[in-house]
C-alpha cells in the first residue's frame, strides 16, 4: 500500500488524478446497482468516446478488466442520488419560468407607464391651451368699448359740453352730437350723472371773465341738464382756491351761449370765481383747441388752476376749446 501524504503535499496533477479516480468509482458503483436492477443493458467490447462521455453514455471496467460500455435503458434513473439531481433540474426550470414571467410584467408596466405618461402631457397641453385661450380672449375684450354702466363713463371717455345744434327749431339732444365718436355714442348715452354734492359754503357759485362780459352762475354737474342752467363744475374737481383743478364747462351756441367767445381770451386776462365768502383771481395761461376724447385736460394739478371748456368752432363744434388758469398769488 503506497504511503497516504497530505493533500497540500501533492501537486495538481496528483490530485487531479485522485479526484478522476473518485468519480470513476462512485460511477462504477452506481452502474453496478443499476446493472444488478436489470436497468442498464451492457455491452462487450466497446471503447468509451471520450474521458467524460454523454450522460446516457457512461463507461465502466469489467471485473476481468476488459472495457465495457453502460447503455441506459429507456427508463429515466430513479433513486436517492438521482431525485435531487431531478429535483434541482425542475426547480431551475420554474424559477426560470417565473423570472420569464417576472420580465415581461415589468415590460408590460413600462410600456403601460410610458403611454399614461404621453397621455398626461397631451391632455396638460390641450388644458394650457385652452387656458390661453380664454386668457387672449379676455384681453381682447378688455381692449374693446366697457359695457355701459352707471358709471361716469364720460370722465374717460369725452370732455362736456357736446351737443347738436338745433335744427328746424328742434331741441338738441345729448349723445347726438357729430363731434362723438360713433364708437363711443352706447357709452355717452347710458351715463347716468353722478349725484350733485351737498352745497356748502367752499362751492364756487359765480363766475365772472371781464375780457369777454361773462358773468353767470356756477352750478354742481356738467351732465346735459346741468348745462342748461348755465356754467357746470364737474363734479370731483378742486375747489376755488385749493389746490388742484377747477374744471368749468358751458355751451357756445345754446342756452345763453355762456362760453362763445372763450377763443378770444388771451394769455394774462382774469377769471374770477366766486364762492358765499370769497373770491379768487384765476390768471389765463394758455388756450388750446383739442379734440372731444381729450379728457387730459381735466386731470388734476398740483397747484391751484382753473380750466374752462366749451364746444369749437362755433355751431360746428367737432372740436373742444380749452383755457388753462393759474391762481393769482394776490387773490383774497
Amino acid at each position: 500500500m503506497s504511503e497516504r501524504r497530505p493533500a497540500d503535499e501533492l501537486s495538481v496533477e496528483e490530485l487531479q488524478e485522485l479526484l478522476y479516480r473518485k468519480k470513476r468509482s462512485q460511477r462504477r458503483q452506481r452502474l453496478q446497482r443499476l446493472a444488478d436492477s436489470g436497468r442498464v443493458v451492457v455491452v462487450d467490447g466497446l471503447t468509451p468516446p471520450n474521458p467524460e462521455p454523454p450522460p446516457l453514455i457512461r463507461p465502466t471496467v469489467s471485473p476481468t478488466g476488459a472495457m465495457q460500455q453502460y447503455v441506459l435503458a429507456a427508463e429515466p434513473e430513479t433513486g436517492p442520488e438521482a431525485e435531487p439531481e431531478a429535483e434541482m433540474g425542475r426547480s431551475r426550470i420554474r424559477w426560470g419560468w417565473v423570472a420569464n414571467k417576472l420580465l415581461l410584467a415589468l415590460e408590460i408596466t413600462a410600456v403601460l407607464g410610458l403611454i399614461l405618461v404621453l397621455v398626461s402631457l397631451w391632455d396638460t397641453r390641450q388644458a394650457l391651451n385652452r387656458e390661453l385661450a380664454q386668457v387672449q380672449q379676455t384681453e381682447s375684450q378688455s381692449l374693446a368699448l366697457p359695457t355701459p354702466t352707471a358709471t361716469p363713463v364720460i370722465d374717460v371717455v369725452v370732455l362736456p359740453s357736446g351737443h347738436k345744434p338745433p335744427v328746424n327749431g328742434r331741441p338738441p339732444e345729448p349723445g347726438e352730437a357729430g363731434d362723438i365718436p360713433a364708437h363711443l355714442l352706447p357709452a355717452i348715452n347710458a351715463y347716468v350723472p353722478p349725484p350733485v354734492p351737498t352745497p356748502s359754503i367752499q362751492q364756487a357759485r359765480r363766475i365772472q371773465i371781464p375780457a369777454i362780459g361773462v358773468d353767470s352762475p356756477i352750478f354742481q354737474g356738467d351732465d346735459w341738464e346741468q348745462l342748461k342752467k348755465g356754467v357746470g363744475q364737474h363734479i370731483g374737481s378742486t375747489l376755488p382756491g385749493e389746490a388742484g383743478n377747477l374744471v368749468l364747462s358751458a355751451h357756445n351756441d345754446i342756452y345763453g351761449e355762456i362760453f362763445r367767445h372763450l377763443d378770444k381770451l388771451t394769455p394774462g386776462d382774469e377769471i374770477i370765481v366766486e364762492t358765499e365768502r370769497q373770491r379768487y383771481t384765476y390768471v389765463v395761461r394758455k388756450i388750446q383747441q383739442v379734440d372731444p376724447t381729450d379728457v387730459w385736460v381735466m386731470a388734476p394739478t398740483e397747484y391751484a388752476s382753473s380750466t374752462l371748456i366749451s364746444c369749437y368752432p362755433y355751431q360746428v363744434n367737432n372740436k373742444r376749446i380749452v383755457v388753462f388758469a393759474d391762481l393769482s398769488t394776490s387773490s383774497n
